[in-house]
């Protein structure tokens, strides 16, 4: 008698554990199901800003289209990185700047890439007249680097016949 209360006690903790494993899987495919709608699912209409836009009004989606019709951003890098020494209140420093200018258009990049010796020239005249006592400030490399952006466009303008680099960008700047 004792091993027939055996036997029904283990076969029904066999049953609560098919159970168990039963709900986990419902749960687990219900949870799936309501993340795979809730990502997937989105509803075809268009929204406001979608609406708008395809009205043709409003000053947001004048703006993409304006960008859209320039070009996309590409990026030319600088072959070589600019060198150079700038005085600073202690003693003169030395500074390393990778370059890369953001530019819009295939035309304009090839127009960049046509006039490189010009542009680092450019370059390394604008960074070598800046102070070490500023670059070493946040400040001071944005206002570098606005200065840089200003010289290569008034340098290109004249060449190129019209403002070609959008941006410049330091990728590496080390002063030692």
């Amino acid at each position: 008698m004792a091993e027939e209360e055996l036997q029904i006690e283990e076969t029904g903790g066999k049953k609560s554990k098919l159970m168990l494993i039963i709900i986990i899987a419902v749960v687990l495919i219900g949870g799936g199901g309501a993340a795979y709608f809730f990502l997937f699912a989105g509803g075809d209409e268009p929204t406001a800003a979608e609406q708008l836009a395809a009205e043709g009004g409003g000053q947001a989606a004048a703006m993409p289209e304006a960008n859209a019709s320039v070009g996309t951003a590409l990026y030319v890098a600088m072959p070589r990185p600019i060198v150079f020494n700038v005085p600073g209140s202690g003693r003169d420093r030395l500074v390393q700047i990778k370059v890369q200018l953001m530019v819009r258009g295939t035309d304009n990049e090839e127009k960049a890439k046509t006039h490189i010796p010009l542009i680092e020239g450019t370059l390394l005249q604008t960074f070598s007249a800046s102070n070490a006592d500023d670059l070493v400030t946040e400040p001071g490399k944005i206002e570098l680097r606005d200065n840089a952006l200003e010289a290569v466009q008034n340098a290109l303008k004249d060449i190129a016949g019209g403002e070609v680099v959008e941006r410049v960008l330091f990728t590496d700047f080390v002063m030692q």
